[in-house]
């Protein structure tokens, strides 16, 4: 079966706010996705490198607010 990997990044992007929390200065979010996905993030500069010892990923400033608009696109009533 073929996916579209765009509308998958999207929507994970999307589901990584739902877990978001706010740390200091930052916002950071629990890894529970798919790797593949995460990755894919990582590299468009939208959260740290996941593959850390860390349960969680930092959100860059464009992730998070790519993260909200999304979420608020796929979920918000």
């Amino acid at each position: 079966m073929n996916y579209n990997i765009e509308k998958i990044d999207e929507v994970v992007l999307a589901l990584l706010y739902l877990t978001s929390f706010s740390e200091s200065t930052h916002y950071r979010t629990w890894k529970g996705q798919d790797w593949e996905a995460l990755s894919r993030l990582y590299e468009k500069g939208f959260i740290s490198d996941p593959k850390s010892k860390s349960k969680s990923v930092v959100f860059s400033d464009e992730g998070f607010e790519q993260s909200k608009n999304l979420f608020k696109k796929y979920f918000e009533l």
